[in-house]
């Protein structure tokens, strides 16, 4: 494998690890082809290859320089699968693929920014039952540190959250959403995760909208002052209620964003039954990542880092592990986030997190 001049990263190496198991959960159900519209020096597309159970992989790359190095990467792969290199802008391919109705069942899109434009004609890629691994390395806009930039892109506001990654990667699924539905499709989130650098989502894309899935569609509310939030859906909005500071006046509002489930439970566990068959695959920091993401249904949308709530409360933070068994020993939902470590995600009305936080401290 030779990296040449282009952008490889080795701390990337769980996203295509994901990758690679994502192509052989759908590969339990047919044939699968894979799309790598933005592949460098063609890692991605290789390891599709070798490793996924997939039948053709399409590598392409906007810079025409990179093709030798891709068809030398790729060599490994003829007599095993199909194989096609090309040096395309991704729009220009898209286009080439919607007039010839050329679908794929996973589409790679790992590209730099946010690759907003390219969502209409990247789904239009995609087959039905199929899915879109998308990466976005849009980092300031997305977690509300630059705040026209998320209007212009995203066409939503982004405020200052102590769950940032999460809010990103939330951001990215409504515009996905919401592209999808106006093409009259639906979306189900797969799986979401970030290392702060680039915000990563696998989307399945389904025939229609399923019931309810216009609620999941919603805002995010966090006040500064006590450190409440907040979750409405769109399909059901009304006032905000008074926060622990008296008040709804001082909410820093989001959206509109993906208020449902980031993770898919049944996909997660088929990945992890893949890894399991192909031990190879899945290396340390993949397998750790996988872990969380099984234990973290990014549901409800409520998420506080445990050291913020220590802040508040004047003590030292609560063991996260303890603080969830409490939540849900009260009857709360409670799960530690896979997506930012040391936060815990809950339903329970943020006094009772208080509480049950204090309680611990004793």
């Amino acid at each position: 494998m030779e990296t040449g001049a282009g952008f490889f990263r080795t701390a990337s190496r769980p996203s295509r690890d994901l990758g690679v198991l994502l192509a052989r959960s759908l590969a339990v159900r047919g044939a699968v082809r894979v799309l790598d519209l933005m592949a460098g020096c063609g890692i991605r597309s290789l390891r599709y290859g070798l490793e996924g159970s997939v039948e053709a992989v399409w590598a392409n790359d906007a810079d025409a320089d990179r093709l030798p190095l891709l068809h030398t990467n790729l060599a490994p792969l003829a007599g095993r699968v199909d194989v096609v290199a090309t040096a395309r802008t991704a729009q220009h391919l898209l286009a080439e693929l919607a007039l010839r109705r050329d679908h794929h069942e996973l589409v790679d899109l790992d590209a730099f920014g946010a690759p907003v434009d390219l969502l209409p004609a990247a789904l239009e890629a995609v087959s039905l039952g199929g899915a879109l691994y998308l990466a976005s390395t849009d980092g300031r806009s997305a977690t509300g540190h630059d705040r026209r930039a998320a209007v212009r892109r995203f066409g939503a506001a982004a405020r200052a959250h102590p769950a940032s990654w999460e809010l990103a990667l939330r951001l990215q699924l409504g515009v996905v959403a919401r592209t999808a539905w106006a093409q009259g499709r639906g979306i189900r989130p797969l799986f979401s995760f970030s290392e702060g650098r680039t915000f990563r989502t696998a989307v399945g894309v389904e025939r229609l909208p399923g019931p309810g899935e216009e609620g999941l569609l919603g805002l995010v509310a966090h006040c500064h002052g006590c450190g409440d939030q907040q979750v409405q859906s769109l399909m059901a909005l009304g006032r905000w209620q008074a926060c622990l500071c008296g008040s709804s006046g001082s909410l820093a509002v989001s959206g509109p964003l993906w208020i449902g489930p980031l993770q898919d439970a049944a996909v997660l566990a088929s990945m992890a039954s893949q890894a399991e068959q192909s031990p190879h695959t899945l290396g340390a920091d993949g397998a750790r990542l996988l872990a969380r993401l099984q234990g973290d249904p990014g549901y409800p949308a409520r998420c506080w880092p445990t050291d913020q709530i220590a802040r508040r409360l004047g003590g030292g933070p609560p063991r996260l592990a303890d603080l969830v068994a409490a939540l849900r020993a009260a009857g709360h939902g409670a799960s530690a986030s896979g997506v930012m470590a040391a936060q815990v995600r809950s339903d329970a009305p943020w006094p009772v997190v208080l509480e049950i936080c204090r309680r611990l401290a004793l």
